[in-house]
């Protein structure tokens, strides 16, 4: 025999597995990584105590300004990430929610993704190193560069390691600065031939150098609308492709020439 339900009854009976969904969903870890704003650091200046850019074989010059390398902060690719971390990621400024092997896409354990990371960090600096002198038509034989960023890791410093290289060498090439004295502060990988690349975290960075005093942004081209997304106010974005074309936006930003925008 057929039993009629009254329409609340049978919307409640509807409604619990869905909410079983759900409960289960809050429960089960999910594929993303939280992001923060991490550290900066001033290329052009020390590292808890230690230069962070070391020239032997070559005449530099003292530096105003400076150069600060941007970070993010993630969770670990072994944490459990829920929903109710998600949503909340989502809908606050100061984190991202990001897939997580957009994070750490060789995966593997937290001390192997590490040692991936400094590695990275290695072969950026001597690819940074490579890009400043041939920038500036010097012979890579000519000095000794030596970069020290302590446990940072990653390739994203390459772009402001070539720039505190070529400030510290050359400056603006005219007497100055190449930051004009301000604090400048960015991301991007770097090649030999000195193209720019892109990066994660942007969001982040920017957040972190605004926190640390930066008053302008120099951003991969093809991540201007992701920075853009969530510029703190005051913040001058500069997009660059090349490490050629951010020295010149750097040149034309204190002589008041044109200045590239996102």
């Amino acid at each position: 025999m057929l039993t009629r339900l009254s329409r609340p009854r049978a919307l409640a009976l509807c409604a619990l597995p869905v909410l079983a969904l759900f409960g289960t969903a809050a429960l089960a870890p999910l594929p993303f990584t939280l992001a923060q704003p991490g550290v900066t650091a001033d290329v052009l200046g020390e590292d808890r105590g230690k230069p962070v850019i070391t020239i032997t074989g070559a005449e530099t010059r003292p530096t105003e300004g400076q150069l600060r390398m941007t970070t993010i902060v993630a969770t670990g690719p072994k944490a459990d990430v829920r929903i109710g971390n998600v949503l909340d990621g989502w809908f606050r400024t100061d984190r991202a929610v990001m897939p997580r092997d957009s994070v750490y896409p060789t995966g593997g354990s937290e001390k192997e993704i590490e040692q991936h990371n400094l590695n990275d960090m290695k072969d950026s600096q001597n690819v940074a190193v490579d890009a400043a002198l041939n920038h500036l038509d010097r012979e890579p034989g000519s000095m000794r560069v030596s970069v020290d960023l302590g446990d940072i890791g990653g390739p994203s410093a390459g772009l402001f390691l070539s720039l505190g290289i070529i400030d510290m060498l050359d400056g603006d090439g005219k007497g100055g600065d190449l930051t004009g004295g301000r604090t400048i502060a960015g991301t991007g990988t770097i090649t030999a031939d000195g193209k720019v690349g892109a990066v994660g975290g942007v969001s982040m960075k920017t957040q972190a150098a605004h926190r640390d005093g930066a008053t302008v942004f120099l951003v991969p081209k093809a991540e201007c609308r992701q920075a853009e997304a969530e510029r703190p106010e005051g913040l001058r974005l500069i997009p660059v492709t090349t490490l050629d074309g951010a020295v010149d936006a750097l040149k034309a930003l204190e002589s008041g020439g044109k200045v590239p925008s996102c």
